[in-house]
């Protein structure tokens, strides 16, 4: 089901945002955060996002402002917040490579810029779960969705799939650490109760 592959992605991304904030937390602190994870981080978003994930809402926003126009105002123009979205990002890797040229730039200005991506985004992707979907599972008709799938590129996640392209491999690698270490917090919770 496409709002399924669609809602996997949402929690896939939220990892990647949490993995973000972690860095820039370290970066905060007056730390060498990973760049290297920074950057495969940045061009996730720049190439899965915008060539995938958003094409097949943009597909199934379509359909929707045919069934349903009044959910479409509640959901508001989403190809507007997706280019947003995409020039926040743009600032967010223009703020990380102006740290890693040595250019003068204040900590607090890159704090700022990634920090307003990363609640943008989840705040996104909230209104998209809560409002956007629910609608179109609910407006739109099998014919609708046939359509919608029938114009979709067959893709795998390069992060989240079997096949992990090279250049997100540390990312994933960060990821499935993190997801380590939580649990391992959890079990020493659950042994102190």
């Amino acid at each position: 089901m496409i709002v399924e592959r669609l809602s996997q992605e949402h929690r896939n991304i939220r990892k990647l945002l949490a993995v973000l904030e972690r860095e820039l937390e370290i970066f905060d602190a007056g730390e060498r955060p990973d760049y290297e994870v920074i950057r495969s981080i940045i061009s996730y978003f720049e190439v899965y996002t915008a060539i995938y994930h958003h094409p097949q809402e943009d597909q199934v926003y379509a359909k929707l402002k045919i069934r349903d126009p009044a959910a479409v105002k509640r959901v508001g123009n989403l190809a507007r917040e997706h280019r947003l979205g995409a020039d926040r990002l743009r600032k967010v890797a223009e703020a990380i490579e102006f740290v890693l040229s040595d250019e003068e730039v204040l900590r607090q200005n890159v704090d700022n810029v990634v920090r307003e991506f990363i609640a943008h985004e989840r705040q996104h992707m909230m209104m998209e779960d809560q409002v956007f979907f629910p609608a179109a599972l609910k407006a739109l008709k099998p014919a609708d969705w046939k359509d919608i799938a029938s114009a979709l590129d067959d893709h795998r996640d390069p992060l989240f799939s079997d096949a992990t392209e090279d250049r997100f491999g540390r990312v994933r690698e960060y990821i499935l650490k993190l997801e380590e270490e939580a649990e391992a917090e959890r079990g020493k919770g659950s042994l102190q109760s």
